[in-house]
């Protein structure tokens, strides 16, 4: 069932990316779930922003984060479409999330383990379990389809 469930959150996350496709952002989206409910929904908007950090991570963390009124995000699991890039994948550490969920790998700044692995044990005090490659295929091809696009 669990598998069942984590494939749906990301479907919702693919939703979502798709949302930041047509809105001319790199399609990256991103859901937070806690206790089996959603908490936050995000995608990238950096380009309506200007604002670099406004990576969907990043923006389901604050969303989650003031939904609970707390930087905390204990027993947390984040879905996103794409591997997490370095600052995406210590913010994942320091919200404190449980499990990170993530779709298509990054070889290009994958923090994941593509590129470096931020999620290494050990390596800060917070360890946060990490799946990867759930609806790989899909979140790959809507990123590839966007680079294409812009070519």
């Amino acid at each position: 069932m669990e598998d069942e469930n984590c494939q749906l959150i990301m479907e919702e996350a693919l939703q979502l990316a798709r949302q930041a496709f047509c809105a001319q952002e790199v399609p990256v989206g991103a859901v937070i779930t806690l206790n089996g409910e959603i908490l936050a929904r995000a995608y990238n908007q950096k380009e309506r922003t200007n604002d670099p950090t406004a990576h969907a991570e990043i923006l389901a963390i604050r969303e989650a984060c003031a939904k609970l009124n707390s930087w905390h995000l204990d027993g947390a699991t984040m879905y996103v479409t794409l591997e997490p890039c370095p600052m995406c994948a210590y913010a994942a550490i320091q919200a404190r999330l449980k499990k990170l969920v993530f779709g298509a790998r990054d070889p290009k700044a994958g923090a994941a383990g593509s590129v470096v692995n931020i999620f290494e044990k050990k390596l800060f005090n917070h360890e946060v379990e990490i799946i990867g490659d759930v609806l790989a295929d899909e979140c790959g091809t809507l990123l590839k389809k966007f680079f294409q696009d812009r070519r």
